[in-house]
């Protein structure tokens, strides 16, 4: 699974880092030019080109999910058009239970789609938020 790292010059961005103690502020899943990110206000199906455009730095760091990343994808198409997690965001004072399924925050999203086939880069019971810091942190490349 090819996960797309992203920061803006934006205030959101910018407290996003600040709160996470990141480089990163956002994180989108990719395969071949197709992306799906969890952002204001809904999760959204979208084309790299597009998510480049958005912002001021992007890395693409590949996970290993062998033989699975097509199966990623398309559980992360079927989010597309829930709710952005806003509460996901005050859950990182208040620790939101993340793999509630109702919405989600851009981070929450790949983990969710890797556990549903089979593959944990988290523990489920000691985690209750992921942020793009955690990412970056289990990230090799």
């Amino acid at each position: 699974m090819k996960i797309v790292f992203c920061r803006s010059r934006t205030i959101g961005s910018w407290l996003i880092r600040k709160v996470t103690w990141s480089d990163w502020s956002h994180v989108a899943i990719l395969e071949g030019e197709k992306v799906v990110e969890a952002v204001w206000p809904k999760v959204r199906e979208t084309t790299l080109a597009a998510l480049v455009a958005k912002h001021e730095t992007c890395l693409i760091v590949d996970f290993p999910t062998p033989g699975k990343d097509a199966e990623i994808m398309a559980l992360a198409l079927t989010q597309v058009g829930k709710a952005y997690d806003l509460a996901g965001v005050l859950g990182l004072w208040w620790h939101r239970n993340w793999q509630e399924d109702d919405a989600w925050w851009c981070s929450e999203l790949p983990e969710w789609c890797c556990q549903k086939v089979g593959i944990k880069h988290f523990r489920a019971s000691a985690v209750k938020r992921i942020t793009p810091q955690h990412w970056w942190m289990i990230s090799v490349n």
